[in-house]
């Protein structure tokens, strides 16, 4: 058969394939669009400081510490700005390969474990149809991974999101396979299996990259599978969490003491004060939803594959408890993926702030859980025939298309009034990618409608949704981040340029109206931000006879008519760059 006689044919197709997908996913026009305000610059900007200052345990940002994320992913932009240079394609490396990562470590878990059906990891004589169920839940899983909209937004952004979920999600299937790989009580100081230590290590950076989270949501995650599979107290002495703790402290431990050596207080009150308890416990940031956000976050930045979501956590048949505790351990990793899922869908449900970067990690779970549903229709014969669940999914997913085609085709009209870019609603408008992202979902729609007529290709239902996703990626999504860019963003990057060739020694740069982290990050350069006029006032006229560089849209620049001489430098998009000089 070709999965025996072909393994070297089908390892090296199996990496084009990741390749591939990745590549289109990820890496597509990751450094052709400038970073974005508020949050990407401040992060790019913060790592740009540790080769600055050589200070690689206190991070700074416009000359002031922040304490909001651990360092990992600063460490990694830093290390990339000095192989690459100071750019935005060095800034979202990180997360591009972090989710790169995610999905061929998806890949090889799935080939190894992927068994749709337990049932049929056992059967005497059906060899093939293990191999192909496992073959397929890989290709389409690590697919799944890498082709949603959330995991494509977040591997193209310069924050420390993507790699928690990756250092999660890794964490959380070596795990895995530690788990598969039984061995005999030998008491809490065992030291474990080399899988285990490996999830040890992943906790520590997952940690490192955004603080206790990293671990409370993976300890969180094994201990509810475990108590279902009631077997706690027998995995807990496997995986010799005396050792392993250890292991993990040597990871978090020296910088978190460090920068309390260096920061004291501060540090603790900031971090894990404010960015980890208020923000579980409080609105922070105005980031408040209501109960249901998850619901949507998951339906949309998951879609179409989470139209299927709900039948393939019913395929995992969770309420038979007994039947899964009877079965072997390389057999449960549905059933794992499932309080993957469910665990941080939860936790992050009682949480008061709410963003959609929370749920983030769980996808990569959504994704196990569907490949099965997938790898099961697949390989079982007869199955696509009489199949309520698969054809009342089909009939949600097509309606489901064409409700996205009309968000699209209506989106300049819903994009909203921003006072810094007006224009964006017309100019996207004028660019007919929402006519054209219409289109391609009415077509996929259609092509899904089609599959539906014809029992038999129920279980192709996934090959129109994925040619129709990738379609609208190359054909939409990607153009769309340009126009926006030129509209939204550019106008800065053009203004920074501008002060980097006319400032002069010592003088300041001042935005009035907003908080524009990117002329930081482009100047590199400190910059005074201040939301109103009378309270930039006050601070203009305390720097004596000091010429200062101000930016701002024009009406808020007029106020300074009065008290100052003007000279304007450039005006770009809706931004003015002038010169004051005290009269």
């Amino acid at each position: 058969m070709m999965f025996k006689k072909s393994p070297h044919v089908l390892k090296w197709l199996a990496v084009a394939w990741i390749v591939l997908i990745c590549a289109i996913a990820f890496f597509q026009s990751l450094g052709s669009t400038g970073l974005v305000d508020e949050t990407e610059p401040m992060f790019a900007e913060a790592a740009r400081q540790i080769n600055v200052t050589g200070n690689w345990v206190t991070l700074y940002y416009n000359e002031a510490t922040r304490f909001d994320k651990p360092p990992l992913v600063y460490w990694l932009m830093a290390i990339y700005y000095r192989i690459f240079g100071v750019n935005t394609w060095a800034a979202r490396l990180p997360s591009a390969l972090s989710a790169t990562a995610l999905v061929g470590f998806g890949f090889y878990i799935l080939q190894r474990f992927g068994f749709a059906n337990p049932t049929a990891a056992k059967i005497p004589g059906k060899e093939g149809i293990r191999q192909k169920q496992l073959l397929f839940s890989a290709w389409i899983g690590s697919t799944l991974i890498a082709m949603n909209g959330l995991n494509i937004v977040w591997a193209h952004t310069a924050v420390s999101d993507m790699l928690l979920s990756a250092c999660t999600g890794i964490c959380l299937l070596c795990f895995f396979v530690g788990y598969t790989q039984e061995t005999p009580e030998k008491g809490w100081l065992t030291i474990p299996n080399n899988w285990y230590l490996a999830f040890y290590i992943f906790a520590g950076l997952a940690v490192l990259t955004k603080g206790p989270v990293g671990i409370v949501i993976p300890g969180i995650i094994i201990f509810a599978f475990l108590i279902y599979m009631g077997s706690l107290w027998q995995v807990v002495k496997e995986m010799g969490v005396v050792v392993g703790g250890i292991i993990f402290l040597i990871v978090t431990v020296p910088w978190n003491v460090l920068v309390i050596l260096e920061n004291g207080q501060e540090y603790i009150d900031t971090f894990f004060g404010y960015h980890n308890v208020e923000r579980f416990t409080s609105v922070v940031n105005n980031h408040s939803a209501p109960w249901y956000f998850y619901f949507l976050a998951v339906l949309i930045g998951f879609g179409p594959w989470s139209i299927y979501l709900p039948l393939a956590i019913t395929r995992l048949k969770f309420w038979q408890r007994r039947f899964w505790q009877r079965q072997p351990r390389n057999t449960h990793l549905g059933i794992f993926a499932l309080a993957w899922f469910a665990t941080i869908f939860i936790f992050f449900t009682i949480a008061v702030t709410k963003i959609a970067s929370y749920i983030l990690p769980s996808i990569s779970a959504a994704a196990l859980i569907v490949a099965l549903l997938w790898s099961e229709e697949l390989t079982s014969e007869g199955r696509g025939k009489d199949n309520k669940g698969l054809l009342i999914s089909g009939i949600f997913n097509v309606i489901f298309l064409f409700i996205v085609a009309g968000a699209i085709a209506y989106s300049p009209n819903y994009i909203g009034f921003d006072p810094d870019v007006p224009t964006l609603p017309a100019v996207f408008a004028a660019s007919g990618l929402h006519i054209l992202g219409a289109v391609i979902w009415i077509t996929t729609a259609i092509a899904t409608a089609v599959f539906l007529f014809r029992k038999t290709l129920w279980r192709w239902l996934w090959i129109p949704n994925l040619i129709g996703f990738t379609a609208f990626i190359l054909f939409v999504l990607t153009p769309a981040n340009s126009v926006i860019d030129e509209v939204r963003q550019l106008p800065l990057r053009q203004l920074a340029e501008t002060v980097n060739q006319v400032r002069q020694p010592q003088e300041e740069l001042v935005m009035i109206g907003f908080e524009k982290p990117t002329l930081v990050f482009y100047t590199q350069n400190p910059v005074e931000f201040f939301n109103s006029s009378e309270e930039a006032r006050p601070y203009l006229e305390s720097l004596d006879n000091s010429s200062v560089l101000l930016v701002g849209l024009p009406e808020k620049i007029a106020d300074f008519e009065e008290g100052f001489d003007q000279e304007e430098l450039d005006k770009r998009g809706s931004y003015e760059l002038v010169r004051l000089l005290p009269q």
